[in-house]
């Protein structure tokens, strides 16, 4: 079993790589989720390390985790107040017409017998705001960094839909689920402030599959 990459570690915080395809939470058919790897993850102290908020299961890269109590307070604290600074990464499946922009579409969520639950642009639902920049272009997928200002549920997945004109590749929710095994979306970078300390900070590498689709190191200096 291979050890999850550690990012960043001090005292009182961890900052894991992520895999794609493992879920923070034990799915209700069972199988692995990030459960299985929190014993490894206490690298020599008592308590097992809390993840602090929620990336897709799809997602790969940046998920911070608290190793005290009070540091998950405080941590919580600075998500909600929209202190944490997240960057990720995203494969949108077509061309992009402008260089950057702002989407603001505010989310709320449906479900159905058929297609079970999803989120929606409507507008009464909570207020949702992404900030985005084009990277590069290959095959007809465009790579793209997304900083997101609020922490909606799928936020980035619905807004590249409708604010981009096309899903990320591989969406099978808000896509077609096809060109990729899953769908690409990186938690690239997280910054957390913290009173009278240093900012937990940390970078996940570019992961194999987005190198496999023809991008690259030299594209995120773009």
């Amino acid at each position: 079993m291979s050890v999850i990459p550690i990012l960043y570690e001090d005292g009182e915080a961890l900052v894991i790589d992520k895999p794609a395809g493992l879920p923070i939470e034990r799915p209700r058919a069972g199988g692995r989720s990030l459960e299985n790897h929190l014993e490894e993850l206490k690298l020599g102290f008592q308590r097992v390390p809390v993840a602090v908020h929620r990336i897709d299961t799809d997602t790969s890269g940046c998920l911070l985790m608290a190793r005290n109590p009070k540091a998950l307070k405080r941590f919580n604290a600075a998500f909600e107040a929209r202190e944490v600074e997240k960057v990720y990464l995203g494969i949108v499946a077509g061309p992009v017409a402008e260089d950057e922009g702002t989407i603001a579409l505010s989310l709320s969520k449906i479900s159905s017998a058929e297609k079970g639950w999803r989120m929606i642009a409507a507008k009464k639902g909570k207020p949702a705001v992404t900030h985005w920049r084009k990277l590069a272009e290959r095959g007809g997928n465009t790579l793209v960094e997304f900083r997101p200002e609020t922490g909606r549920t799928h936020q980035i997945r619905v807004h590249a839909e409708h604010g981009l004109g096309h899903a990320l590749l591989g969406d099978p929710v808000y896509g077609n689920g096809q060109g990729a095994p899953r769908t690409m979306l990186h938690a690239r970078a997280l910054t957390v402030p913290r009173e009278g300390k240093t900012p937990i900070t940390a970078m996940a590498p570019l992961p194999a599959d987005f190198r496999a689709l023809g991008f690259g190191d030299d594209d995120l200096s773009a």
